[in-house]
C-alpha cells in the first residue's frame, strides 16, 4: 500500500450527502474524515427545519446509512411520512452522525478555506497524481487527504434578485429588508412579517412554501399582505402536476398555492424582473422593468428572495477543474441536468464518470455538483457518492452500475397545452435504457418548454423558460 492510500478520504460537509459518503466509506473500509463548518450535523438543513419536504422518508435515507443504523437498532420513521427539515436531522442525520463507526471521524467547526496538492500549484503536472491533497482550514490548520469529496452544498451562496444574473441596483443597500429562502414565517420570524406587505420573488418550491405560510399568517394577522412575483408569463410550472404528481405532497403544494392566487389572497405578478431597490421611509421601493422598457414601482416591507442558489468553487481554485461554462457543473454532467431540457424527475442516472475532473481524486457531489441547475434531488446525491466511493475502492464495476428511480412530477412544462404528439413528456416512461444506466427518472420538460418574455433596454424579444424544479 502506498503512503497516499494510507491517508483518509476527506469529505467536506456533514449534511445528508456528506454523511451518506461517510457511511459508504466505512462500508468499503476506507479511512475518512468529515469536515463540517457548522457545529452539528445537518447544520444547513436545520436552517429550514420548519419546512416539510415533499418526498417521503423512503426517498430521503441513503441505503448504506440505513444499514448502519439498522444494525444499531434504529427505529426507522414510517416510509410514507413526510419529514420536516428538523425531523430529517433529529430522526436521521443526528443518529447517523452519532454512530461509533462515524462519530470519531467527524470534525465540527472545521471550515475549509482552500484545497491544493501538497507542494504543487495548479500549473505543475509532474508527480501530481501521487501528491496528497492539501486542505487548509480557516484556522490555519492543514489536513492531508488521498481524495476529496466536496459535499458542502450551496446554501450559503444564494442567487441574486436581479434578472440578468447581476444584483439589482441597490440590492446591497436593502439587506435589512431582504430575506433569503425559507424564513420561518409562522415561527421564529413571525414578527417580521405579521401586519406587513411581503414580496416573494421566485417560482420554485421554496417560494411556494413561503407563500403558503404567508397566506396562513395573513388569515390570522390583519394587515398582512402577500405579493408573488415571477419572471415567466405563467405560474403553471410552480403549480406542478397536482393529482398526477407521484409525490402527493409536491402536487398538493402547487394546488394549494393556486387556490390562494385564484381567491386573491396572494397577488400574482408575472413578467416581473427586478431592476432596482431603494429604501423608502422604512420600506423598500422595488422598480420592475418590463419587456417594452417601461418601469413600474411596488412598495413593500419585506422581500423574500426565493431565487435559488449557485455554487462557490473558490476553495478549489488551485485544482484542475473542468466546469461547463453555462451550468458550472462538470462538462459530462451539465447536459444531463440542464434545466433548459430537464426537470428534476428526468435527470438520468450518473456517477463517477460524469463527476470526474482533470484533478484525479477530487469530486464535487450533491447540490454543489449541479452548479446552477435547480434539478437536484437528495436521492441523486446518494447514488453519486455510492458510485464515487466504489471507484475509490477500486470496484469499477459497481461504480459504473448507476441506478436511480425517482417519482414523476406530473407536469410536462409550464405550458401543458404545448405538449402534443407522441413525444409528449407526459407519455409512458421509456423502457429501453442506455447501457450502464439505470431506470428512467420521470418526465421531460425544462426551460425550453415554454416562452418567457426577455427584458431588454430597447425592444421586446422572445426567450424561454420552464421546468418544475427551478426557481
Amino acid at each position: 500500500m502506498s503512503t497516499l492510500d494510507q491517508l483518509p478520504v476527506a469529505v467536506i460537509g456533514a449534511g445528508p450527502v456528506g454523511l451518506a459518503a461517510a457511511a459508504h466509506l466505512h462500508e468499503r473500509g476506507l479511512p475518512f474524515l468529515v469536515l463540517e463548518a457548522g457545529d452539528t450535523a445537518g447544520a444547513a438543513v436545520r436552517q429550514w427545519g420548519h419546512v416539510p419536504v415533499f418526498s417521503p422518508w423512503r426517498y430521503n435515507i441513503d441505503p448504506a446509512a440505513r444499514r448502519l443504523l439498522d444494525d444499531a437498532g434504529w427505529v426507522a420513521p414510517a416510509e410514507d411520512a413526510l419529514p420536516t427539515g428538523a425531523e430529517l436531522v433529529a430522526d436521521y442525520l443526528q443518529p447517523l452522525a452519532e454512530l461509533p463507526q462515524l462519530k470519531p471521524h467527524l470534525r465540527y467547526g472545521a471550515r475549509v478555506e482552500a484545497i491544493s496538492r501538497l507542494g504543487l500549484d495548479r500549473l505543475r503536472t509532474a508527480g501530481r497524481e501521487q501528491a496528497p491533497f492539501l486542505i487548509r482550514l480557516a484556522d490555519g490548520e492543514e489536513v492531508l487527504a488521498r481524495a476529496v469529496i466536496d459535499a458542502s452544498g450551496t446554501w450559503g451562496t444564494p442567487n441574486v434578485l436581479g434578472a440578468s444574473g447581476l444584483p439589482a441596483r441597490g440590492e446591497k443597500n436593502v439587506a435589512a429588508y431582504l430575506e433569503h429562502a425559507l424564513p420561518d414565517v409562522l415561527g421564529t420570524d413571525r414578527d417580521r412579517f405579521a401586519g406587513r406587505h411581503t414580496l416573494v420573488v421566485g417560482a420554485g418550491h421554496s417560494a411556494a412554501n413561503t407563500l403558503l405560510s404567508l397566506a396562513e399568517l395573513a388569515a390570522a394577522e390583519p394587515g398582512t399582505e402577500v405579493t408573488w412575483a415571477i419572471r415567466s408569463a405563467s405560474p403553471a410550472r410552480t403549480y406542478g402536476g397536482g393529482d398526477a404528481d407521484a409525490l402527493p405532497a409536491r402536487g398538493a403544494l402547487g394546488s394549494r398555492l393556486r387556490e390562494h392566487v385564484d381567491a386573491d389572497r396572494i397577488r400574482l405578478l408575472t413578467g416581473f424582473s427586478v431592476h432596482a431597490l431603494t429604501p423608502t421611509d422604512g420600506r423598500v421601493a422595488v422598480v420592475v422593468r418590463h419587456a417594452d422598457g417601461s418601469e413600474e414601482q411596488v412598495i413593500v416591507d419585506r422581500i423574500v428572495a426565493a431565487t435559488g442558489f449557485r455554487p462557490d468553487h473558490s476553495i478549489a481554485a488551485e485544482l484542475r477543474l473542468d466546469l461547463d461554462p453555462v451550468m458550472g457543473a462538470t462538462r459530462a454532467l451539465a447536459p444531463l441536468i440542464d434545466p433548459n431540457e430537464h426537470s428534476c424527475g428526468t435527470v438520468p442516472p450518473h456517477g463517477v464518470d460524469e463527476l470526474a475532473h482533470p484533478e484525479a481524486g477530487y469530486y464535487a457531489v450533491g447540490m454543489k455538483s449541479y452548479g446552477r441547475a435547480p434539478t437536484f434531488l437528495m436521492a441523486t446525491g446518494y447514488e453519486q457518492v455510492r458510485s464515487v466511493i466504489a471507484a475509490l475502492a477500486g470496484d469499477w464495476q459497481a461504480a459504473r452500475d448507476v441506478q436511480l428511480d425517482l417519482p414523476e412530477t406530473g407536469v410536462c412544462n409550464s405550458n401543458p397545452a404545448d405538449s402534443t404528439g407522441t413525444d409528449s413528456c407526459c407519455g409512458p416512461t421509456p423502457t429501453a435504457q442506455p447501457a450502464g444506466k439505470g431506470l428512467a427518472t420521470g418526465i421531460s420538460g425544462g426551460l425550453l418548454s415554454a416562452p418567457l418574455t426577455l427584458i431588454t433596454l430597447d425592444t421586446a424579444n422572445e426567450g424561454q423558460t420552464g421546468g418544475c424544479c427551478s426557481s
